[in-house]
């Protein structure tokens, strides 16, 4: 990641069309989790591992500074 970007922008599409793939959200796309969902995971055992783990923990940084916005053109038409 360059020093002049704060986010990866692989990585902010990915956050935006990646679907949960497991749980009672499964389906969603990651952005859409709750935040409440993403901080359950981050009092339990954390983040999944690999990328489905940087995603979830990119979401909650997204949501926590009120950036969900920017991430909703990125998405399918469908899911907003």
């Amino acid at each position: 990641m360059n020093a002049n970007e704060p986010f990866d922008k692989a990585m902010l599409l990915k956050v935006a069309r990646h679907k949960m793939p497991f749980g009672k959200y499964s389906g969603r796309a990651i952005i859409l989790l709750p935040e409440e969902y993403l901080l359950w995971f981050v009092n339990n055992d954390g983040f999944p591992a690999g990328e489905l783990g940087q995603l979830m923990a990119l979401a909650l940084e997204i949501q926590i500074a009120g950036l969900e916005k920017i991430i909703w053109p990125l998405m399918d038409k469908k899911e907003q």
